[in-house]
């Protein structure tokens, strides 16, 4: 029943999904976290639900364009499940714009598996994670990824590995004109400290660590899985897995640097995990097999969100 459902992608697939995501983002500030807002704030989180819901399109339209895995609604899915998995990432509005900003980035990266436009791509790509780097600083470590992609599909072009220069300017000399604007010059200094903010409590606290433990466990087997399975894929998918298994990688990293309180960029990670599990799921061919999976992974999640809740 589940696999017939979301193994296609209709309309009605979002409308459950964000439906359920409309519900469960203001059940966790107003239920969970206790959070109460005057107008102003509230209208502000309604952007922040806005952009979150316009996500689920954008990821929809990376994986369907680029036939990263079947014509099915299981990333989307997944997705889903990975916020209840994590229910403080609806809390932290930074995390939310810059992965979502970070998710338009690696839209123009696994568009250069075309090999046309390159340079306009790796110049809006790097433009999307320095806009992301607004929200966290320590972002910027992402451009990795553009001259990981430049490595990858056109190396041999000096040309190439300037373009990320031009676009890391552009963004800040726009802000900049904004900020002075604003009167608030002082936003860039103070912004980009690139402090190492450990957070020891959340670490070690059983559930939290128990919970990334097994997360990133189980991510690394599957994704390890998704690239076994890949077998003599052409090397344009090959490439394109690399990149999202890159910024699985990168997203943890921001993970350990920022890991002060409120502050949870695990959020960066959901793409590529749920990438990593759709690919998984539709790779099982007998139908019981594949719907006591999605079965198992709609009740583990909800089980570990229960389980937070009783144990905070």
């Amino acid at each position: 029943m589940i696999s017939s459902f979301f193994g296609k992608t209709k309309p009605i697939n979002y409308i459950v999904l964000l439906a359920f995501v409309f519900i469960f983002y203001w059940s966790v500030h107003f239920f969970i976290f206790d959070r109460s807002y005057d107008p102003e704030q509230l209208f502000q989180q309604l952007l922040v639900l806005g952009v979150l819901s316009f996500g689920y399109f954008v990821l929809n339209f990376i994986v369907k364009r680029n036939k990263i895995t079947a014509p099915h609604s299981f990333t989307l899915l997944f997705f889903t499940l990975l916020i209840v998995v994590f229910p403080e990432t609806l809390t932290d509005a930074n995390g939310i714009l810059c992965s979502f900003f970070l998710l338009i980035s690696m839209r123009r990266l696994i568009s250069l598996r075309s090999l046309k436009n390159i340079r306009p791509k790796l110049f809006d790509a790097t433009i999307w994670i320095i806009v992301a780097s607004l929200f966290y600083d320590w972002a910027v470590i992402c451009l990795f990824l553009v001259y990981m992609a430049i490595y990858i599909y056109e190396p041999k072009n000096f040309r190439n590995w300037l373009v990320p220069i031009a676009g890391i300017f552009t963004v800040f000399m726009i802000t900049y004109c904004i900020l002075v604007l604003g009167g608030y010059t002082q936003f860039l200094e103070e912004h980009y400290t690139f402090e190492y903010a450990f957070n020891h409590n959340y670490f070690l606290d059983w559930n939290n660590s128990a919970k990334l433990i097994l997360y990133v466990l189980g991510i690394s087997v599957v994704g390890l899985l998704s690239f076994i399975k890949l077998g003599k894929a052409g090397m344009g998918k090959v490439a394109t897995m690399r990149l999202i298994a890159m910024l699985f990688v990168l997203g943890l990293v921001l993970k350990v640097l920022l890991s002060s309180k409120n502050v949870f960029p695990i959020m960066v990670t959901f793409f590529p995990a749920s990438v990593f599990l759709a690919k998984y799921v539709e790779s099982i061919k007998r139908p019981n097999i594949k719907e006591i999976a999605l079965l198992l992974s709609i009740f583990v999640p909800f089980m570990a969100f229960f389980i937070g809740l009783i144990l905070t």
